[in-house]
Formats: C-alpha cells, structure tokens, sequence
C-alpha cells in the first residue's frame, strides 16, 4: 500500500513538473500577495494621483473588437456620453454623430434618455449604436435591449460590449448604479430576443491572466501580446456582441 502511495505521489509531482504546475502551499503571488489591489480605478494608480498606467485591459479588448466591426461604423451613428469611438473607428463614412446621456449635465448630449424607456427617440433612427459597457448600469436590461433594437434602422447594427468578471467601483460615479455583470449566455439569449438568434455574434474576451490584472488595476502594456491574445470563455473579462436588426420585409 505505502509503495503504491508514493508511486501515486511521484506520478502526481511528475505530472505537475509537466504541466508547470507548482506543489500545493509553494505558489510564488510576488506582488499579488496583498489583501489591496495595486490599483483600484481600472489602470489609474492610487498611490499616484493622476497618473496612469496606462490603458485598462478591458478597454484594450473593446478597441480590438470595434476595430474588426468599423466597417459597421457608418451613417448616422449613437455613442453613449461622448463620439470618441464613433470619431475614430467611422471616419468619413459617419454622416451625422448623436451622443446620448441620460441626464442633461453632459454638453456634448444630442439626446438626453433613459435607455430602459426612451419614447423620446424616433423609431429606425440610427444605422449604427455603439454601447460600450453602459448596459451593467441599466437596471432593466432587456428593456434598453429592446429600445436599442427599436430605433435601429433596418438593417442596422448595434456594436455592444459588457462587464464579466469585474470589480465594482462602489465609490466612483457609477457605484450607485453599477446593477450587472454578464456571461456570454446571458448576452446571446437576451440579445436574440429582441434582434432573432440568427443575427447575434457574441464573444468572450479574456482569461485567467487578463482578469487577475485587471482586478489590479494593472495597464494592458503590462502583459505581454501572447498573455492578452489568449483566450478562455472560462474566464470572461468582457462580452463582446454584434446584433444586426433584420432588413425591412425579412
């Protein structure tokens, strides 16, 4: 029995050394070993007011997904809170720019709403919607799903990025309405209840890595390409969603 034991216990460490694996109790955390994030607003050190590490690692996945859909930037285009995505990724093929803020307070606002029930806006507005992590603070979800989907044109195509696995700034200026984190399914089913299941691609960005140091506040330049190119739907730091609104008699 006891030589049996060990023969387990040499397979197991083996398998370990393969795998890179350390033994039980010898993980080296480094720096991570803190009860404290190194720092807490997505990339801006706290130690250091006002500087930056540089760009958060979530916003490194929300550029690499808009840059593979701008040829959907296009038309009249809504962005929320400012047209910085709209400006860069539509160019000239963006005929008219709309902002939407949900109070008045915002000057660059075309259109003050409430997602969740916006009967202000016209129906078939917009040829394009660009919402990046906006919808975890709508408490009713579904219900700016359905709007976003109602003032699409035919045809039209809503580019929407979401919060996974995330830290929930309580004491920023979103903290009081900060509702939601997602999962892939979550997107994909509610999305395709309101543009058809047909029309919906979604993916997960991230893994095991990526989450650790963005939980850390740490900049995406802080890990190397091969670290944030890898990609495990286990682990999802965003959700990435294209919904296309079915074409006028389909």
């Amino acid at each position: 029995m006891r030589l049996r034991q060990r023969a387990f216990r040499g397979i197991a460490a083996w398998r370990r050394r393969l795998l890179g694996i350390p033994q039980p109790g010898s993980v080296n955390f480094g720096d991570l070993r803190r009860v404290d994030p190194i720092g807490s607003e997505f990339g801006i050190d706290r130690a250091l007011p006002r500087e930056d590490r540089g760009q958060p690692v979530d916003r490194h996945y929300i550029e690499r997904f808009l840059a593979a859909h701008a040829g959907d930037i296009r038309g009249r285009v809504l962005e929320i809170g400012d047209d910085a995505y709209t400006r860069h990724y539509g160019g000239d093929r963006v005929t008219r720019r709309d902002i939407l803020n949900i109070t008045a307070d915002n000057p660059q606002a075309t259109i003050v709403a409430d997602l969740a029930d916006a009967p202000q806006i016209d129906d078939a507005l917009f040829d394009c919607v660009i919402l990046t992590q906006t919808l975890h603070l709508i408490y009713d979800a579904p219900g700016a799903v359905r709007t976003l989907h109602r003032i699409l044109k035919p045809d039209g195509v809503l580019l929407m990025t979401v919060p996974g696995i995330s830290l929930v700034p309580t004491q920023s200026v979103w903290g009081h309405t900060w509702y939601w984190a997602f999962t892939e399914l979550a997107v994909r089913r509610m999305l395709g209840e309101a543009f058809g299941g047909q029309r919906i691609e979604a993916q997960s960005y991230g893994n095991v890595l990526a989450v650790v140091a963005f939980m850390h506040g740490l900049a995406a330049r802080e890990l190397a390409t091969h670290e944030l190119d890898a990609l495990d739907t286990d682990y999802p730091l965003i959700i990435a969603a294209r919904a296309r609104k079915a074409a006028e008699g389909r």
